[in-house]
């Protein structure tokens, strides 16, 4: 038989793709956020929406996070499966009483009479040269509270799949892209570009195996680990790269598989240190069964620990680069 058809998709696109499928899908599905419709979105990630479904469907809202999060919310418990864009997550900060208290705590308050299914989507983590106040991750934030789903994509497979799945789930998801990301090609095979094609939330994709290290991130660091991994192959080292897709439910099982094999592991994240995505990786790994499998200490590559500086010099250094994994790996392996 003839090989699949795989085409190149940047990640922008097959959010679109994604969005548009499911608004045709089913009726209750509607977006709203600063500029989604007239202006085909901030980062044109609505391009033609609003042109194809109309003001009730791809709503352009005040500058008010608080007020359309809130508007979004209320929508879910009544019935309707919103798609809420932040033009930042930095600013889901003017929301975070309605994301949590309101979307994440209502199920289990009500004793599961009032689900909320809503999707909170935009970029998170830091762009280029927009200094602290845009520049956070939030992963770890929202990763912590219960009653979220928590997605974080790297590849437009990852994009389109998760972005689906999370307007289907009944459950708030909250879905943190990259801006970074958004006009990067990926290869996406023909199964990922049909209309049934969801990523399952809280599944790891192991996107290298490899028998001396397990590497582990989310989001853009995906990439800088592939590259990481294409220069120590060159040395002898051939790491296994885990994209987790998902922050909350954490696929564990999948990162405990990969460390009893290579014995070693290496997280890698854009976020700060302190309480963040690869500090939960290390200690789940030191709970359970895989921590007598390994061979040395886990080692955690992070943003650095100050408020994201404006000046490109010192913003390449606050973001974990290729080299600090390199070196992160090669500590672990004690080479």
């Amino acid at each position: 038989s003839p090989p699949a058809a795989v085409s190149q998709v940047t990640v922008r696109d097959a959010l679109n793709q994604a969005l548009d499928e499911e608004l045709e899908r089913d009726e209750r599905v509607f977006l709203l956020g600063e500029e989604v419709a007239q202006y085909d979105g901030a980062y044109k990630i609505s391009r033609g929406l609003w042109k194809k479904y109309g003001d009730k469907r791809v709503i352009d809202t005040p500058i008010s996070e608080m007020g359309f999060a809130g508007i979004a919310v209320g929508a879910a418990m009544a019935g309707l499966r919103p798609v809420c864009e932040f033009m930042t997550f930095n600013f889901s900060m003017q929301a975070i009483d309605q994301v949590i208290n309101s979307a994440a705590k209502t199920c289990y308050m009500s004793a599961g009479s009032i689900p909320v299914p809503i999707v909170f989507r935009g970029p998170n983590g830091a762009a280029a040269g927009v200094a602290a106040q845009h520049s956070q991750c939030f992963a770890a934030w929202y990763g912590h509270c219960p009653g979220l789903k928590v997605v974080s994509p790297w590849s437009s497979e990852d994009a389109k799949g998760l972005l689906k799945a999370a307007i289907r789930d009944d459950n708030p998801v909250v879905m943190l892209e990259s801006e970074l990301l958004y006009s990067v090609p990926f290869e996406m095979s023909e199964q990922a570009q049909s209309k049934e094609f969801v990523v399952p939330i809280g599944k790891a994709k192991i996107e290298k195996p490899g028998t001396h290290v397990t590497l582990v991130a989310h989001s853009r660091p995906v990439g800088h680990c592939m590259e990481a991994a294409a220069v120590l192959s060159k040395e002898g080292v051939e790491c296994e790269v885990i994209n987790l897709r998902t922050i909350r439910p954490m696929d564990i099982e999948t990162v405990e598989a990969s460390v009893a094999k290579t014995n070693h592991l290496v997280t890698v994240e854009g976020g700060w240190p302190q309480f963040g995505v690869g500090a939960e990786i290390c200690a789940r790994i030191m709970e359970g069964p895989a921590f007598n499998y390994l061979d040395a200490p886990a080692v955690r590559v992070t943003g650095a620990d100050v408020p994201m500086p404006y000046a490109k010099i010192l913003e390449d250094n606050s973001l974990p680069q290729v080299k600090d994994i390199v070196f992160a790996v090669k500590k672990a392996l004690n080479i």
